[in-house]
Parts: C-alpha cells; structure tokens; sequence
C-alpha cells in the first residue's frame, strides 16, 4: 500500500474524522545521469563550505535565514516543530464554497482523501452531501513545513484534496485579457462549428507524452547499436489573412475521417476486387 503523506483529523462542525492524504498525482519521466564524458562515470556532488572550502557530511548543516547580507539567524528542526500550528494534525472545514466559483489557476497539488475505520460515517455523509450541493469544502492544513488552504471535492464516491496557491501567488500579468478587435457574427458561428467538429469525450489515457516516447525509442536504438531518424519538424505557419477562410478550411479538415491502418486494411481487399473487375 502506498505510504500516505499526511494523517491527522478532518473536523465539519462538531463532526471529527479520522483521515489520510494519499498523493493524487506526480510527473514522471526519463532520467539521466550526469558522467565524466572521458570515463563515463558518474560524477559526485559535494557540499562545500564557501569559506575554507572544507567538504562537509550533511550532520554538519544548519539551516540558516538570511536576514543581513551575509548574517543569517539558525533555525533547528526542534524549533519548527514546536511552532507547528493546529492545522498540521487537525484539517478544519471553515466554509463552503459554489463548485462553479473556483477558478482552476489557485489549485496547486492533487491528494486522495481516504477515511480510517472510525471515519468511514461521516466521511461517506460529507462526501454525498458534497455531491449534491455542488458545493466544495475550504480548509487549512500544515504539512511540508507550510500550511495550506485546500479545496475538498468529491470525486468517484470518495473525496478529493486539492492545496491552493494562495493570492498574492497567483500573478497577474499586464497585457492578459481579451483582445481589442472586432469579432463577426459569422466567424463565431463558424469557429463553434470547429468547436463541435473537433469535440469529444474526456480520456485521459489518449493522451501521451510524445517526448517521452521518442527518448525511450532513442535510448532503446542506441543500445541495438542503430540510429533513430529526426522527427519531421512542422513548417512555420503564415500569419492569418483571412480569418473566415481559415475557419472554413479548418472547418473541412476536421471533418475528414483520418487514415488509419485499419481502414487501409479494410479498403485493400475492396481495391484488389475492383482491379480484377
């Protein structure tokens, strides 16, 4: 079972719970390391004092702020622990919120919340509760020596905790916003039926990091000893002219089926009959 990486109580009211965060989701992807290209070994970091450049072992670090150029006051981990506020063992519900309110840029990271034995009840109660209001739950919660306002959702008959970027985290950005021009009435209706003929059902596994992919097919030919052609790169597009008729050929493009083997599969045996015909 995978190690959870927060455990502690979920109170909603008078109402307490035992609970535990599980990580929802990570990035993952190829590694390398760094070597020595004359010997392809791999080479060593060191921690090294900047002033008599000793190499230290990590018992000899402290953490130090640094509140003067060059002065710094020491922090040990006793010290931390004990300012820990309430929230790093008790998450507390402290309003709830409209779904439809909450603007995806403040969620940050993705956590299971799973019930304990003694939890089960209200867990379940406040899960079904969630799922018919449409509302999600806001509460703070102290792990990773930070505390956080999170977002509890309910998702798939369990709930969700999403930690928030807090405001004055979120950047704005001066020239954000909708574009002064002018828009035709007949360019929105023909960008709404691009919309419609590009729609589909959400599933995430079609989506693949291509990337990825193509270092590990790198990685696997150079260890057969062969070479892996370059990726074709897409020619650089005009800039827009006509905006209607670029619609309209979009429009037409999406509207092709793609070719796949399994239709070229299914027009050969047809083709070779017509030929005979």
């Amino acid at each position: 079972m995978a190690a959870s990486v927060w455990s502690g109580y979920l109170t909603f009211g008078l109402i307490s719970m035992p609970v535990r965060l599980f990580s929802g989701a990570r990035s993952s992807g190829i590694s390398f390391n760094q070597l020595h290209r004359t010997d392809l070994h791999r080479v060593k970091q060191q921690l090294i004092c900047s002033l008599d450049g000793q190499v230290l072992e990590r018992s000899e670090i402290v953490k130090g702020y640094e509140y003067r150029k060059d002065e710094y006051v020491i922090v040990e981990p006793d010290e931390i622990k004990a300012i820990e506020p309430k929230t790093a063992k008790t998450m507390e519900i402290l309003e709830f919120v409209k779904t439809s309110d909450v603007d995806p840029v403040y969620f940050e990271s993705s956590y299971y919340m799973v019930p304990e034995e003694a939890g089960r009840r209200p867990y379940a109660l406040l899960t079904k509760a969630l799922e018919e209001s449409e509302y999600v739950a806001i509460a703070k919660l102290t792990m990773h020596n930070r505390e956080y306002t999170v977002f509890l959702r309910p998702h798939k008959g369990g709930m969700m905790l999403h930690t928030m970027y807090y405001s004055e985290e979120v950047r704005e950005v001066e020239e954000f916003g909708a574009p002064d021009v002018e828009i035709k009435e007949a360019e929105i209706k023909v960008a709404h039926q691009l919309i419609e003929a590009l729609a589909g059902d959400w599933d995430p596994e079609k989506y693949h990091d291509t990337f990825q992919d193509n270092l590990k097919k790198l990685i696997e030919t150079k260890l057969e000893g062969g070479t892996v052609e370059a990726v074709e790169k897409p020619k650089k597009l005009a800039p827009v002219v006509d905006l209607m008729a670029a619609l309209k050929q979009s429009l037409e493009n999406a509207k092709k089926p793609p070719a796949s083997e399994k239709d070229a599969e299914r027009e050969a045996p047809a083709a070779k009959k017509r030929s005979r015909g």
